[in-house]
């Protein structure tokens, strides 16, 4: 069976799927771990999930153009980021800043994730470099957001 000529190509791409459901899975407890009150961020966080729902969607389709099998599931660091939002909640009873802090943590990862893809050996082709480019300006947006809210909740804890 010959080798896929874009095994490296597909390789970056399934990093960013698994970081688009790292992001689609702690949004969704960020979510859930909002209280009633809390409308705004609740409807913010279920927007950011969906966002990542698509990017994963839009790279899981490129991955099958260039005959990769698409990756599945969450990075390690992902798990490693849902286990210290979890420990994070223990001690800081949820409030909004805390949960605003743990998905400005979870942002900078992806915003890192994004940047190593694009500087990686691999040979993307012009649209896949195009696509990666766009995502990761539409998450430093969110990114940019998040912080914002962040910051105003850390004025008035």
């Amino acid at each position: 069976m010959a080798q896929n000529p874009n095994k490296e190509v597909v390789g970056v791409l399934n990093d960013l799927i698994q970081i688009n459901n790292d992001r689609t899975a702690g949004y969704t407890r960020a979510a859930e771990d909002t209280k009633n009150v809390d409308v705004d961020l609740r409807t913010i966080f279920e927007r950011l999930a969906d966002d990542s729902r698509q990017n994963a969607i839009e790279l899981t389709s490129q991955v099958g153009r260039l005959g990769g099998e698409p990756a599945t599931g969450t990075t390690a660091s992902g798990k490693i980021y849902r286990a210290w939002m979890n420990v994070k909640d223990m001690f800081t009873g949820k409030d909004r800043h805390a949960l605003l802090a743990s998905c400005e943590y979870g942002e900078d990862a992806a915003q890192r994730a994004y940047e190593d893809a694009l500087e990686s050996d691999a040979p993307l082709p012009t649209d896949v470099r195009q696509l990666i480019v766009s995502q990761k300006a539409s998450l430093k947006n969110a990114h940019d957001m998040i912080k914002k809210y962040r910051d105003v909740h850390a004025i008035t804890k």
